[in-house]
């Protein structure tokens, strides 16, 4: 009976309603920016990143599900759907009256870039986003996908890693407190609240991802904004989408993974930048395929 229990299990959590995700910040007047931060961190992640927009902009940052203080269910795979679910939820109980502005980092880059990609969100007034920042996306493709060998052992090693962090939960959870002690509090937390929420969405959303094609649907202007130094980036896994034409590449020198001062300031001037142009026009029925060509010579 082991199958049904399961099967009800699945239903179960298809049925359930979205949980509403904490929102930390909401201040300023103006064009509203949402702020979704990434895996094992909290919406500290743009603590210099906030001061720099609630002048010109309303701005509201969430905790993703499972990590800050937005709620954690034991039962929930942490899947990509699970976590642009509570994140629809969330922006549509703000009843926003206008398009706005969605801003990922790390995970939250592969969030949001399904939440901009998906129909119905596009077609509801009150999540409509009228352009996407990519803060720092981990971007990694399936290494069969990959006809570049050094990017194909890159990513590979990339996925070993995160294969080998989810295994050594003491090993990871050690390592991760003496890490969160040199970092802000909140920016950085693997502990045993979140350890459920941390590895699932690691193998469910970064280590398993379709970021490439939902950026290649989406039609509104998309800007990536990355460090020289990240250290979570491979060099080379994002020559694909540098070649779409409604993406704009931003390098910053000097700045690794995190949201300080020098990244924070040219991802608040990509934002404030001139108003997007009209939305892209819909994607022909070939893009995907198109994607997958342009994959094979990375």
């Amino acid at each position: 009976m082991s199958w049904w229990v399961e099967r009800m299990a699945w239903v179960r959590r298809l049925r359930r309603r979205p949980l509403l995700l904490h929102v930390a910040t909401d201040a300023g007047t103006g064009p509203v920016v949402i702020l979704v931060h990434g895996i094992a961190s909290s919406s500290v992640t743009f603590a210099q990143l906030i001061p720099r927009l609630t002048p010109h902009h309303r701005v509201i940052a969430v905790d993703i599900l499972g990590f800050g203080n937005s709620p954690a269910p034991a039962d929930c795979e942490y899947t990509l759907e699970d976590h642009v679910a509570s994140l629809t939820a969330t922006i549509h109980s703000l009843n926003l009256a206008e398009p706005f502005t969605l801003v990922g980092h790390s995970l939250g880059s592969l969030i949001v870039s399904r939440f901009a990609a998906m129909r119905r969100t596009r077609g509801s007034r009150r999540t409509r986003v009228s352009h996407l920042v990519l803060v720092g996306p981990p971007i990694y493709l399936s290494p069969a996908d990959v006809g570049d060998r050094r990017v194909r052992a890159g990513i590979t090693a990339y996925l070993r890693a995160y294969n080998f962090i989810r295994a050594n939960k003491e090993f990871t959870l050690s390592n991760a407190a003496i890490i969160a002690r040199l970092l802000p509090k909140g920016i950085f937390e693997i502990t045993e609240r979140n350890w459920t929420p941390f590895v699932k969405s690691m193998e469910h959303c970064i280590e398993s991802q379709t970021v490439i094609s939902d950026i290649a649907v989406v039609q509104v202007p998309v800007d990536v904004v990355y460090g020289a130094l990240d250290a979570f980036i491979v060099p080379g896994s994002m020559s694909v989408i540098e070649r779409m034409r409604h993406v704009t590449m931003h390098r910053v020198e000097a700045n690794d993974h995190l949201v300080r001062k020098r990244l924070a300031k040219v991802v608040a001037r990509v934002i404030d930048g001139p108003p997007p142009p009209p939305s892209l026009p819909s994607p022909s029925p070939s893009a995907e395929n198109a994607v997958d060509g342009v994959m094979r010579d990375v």
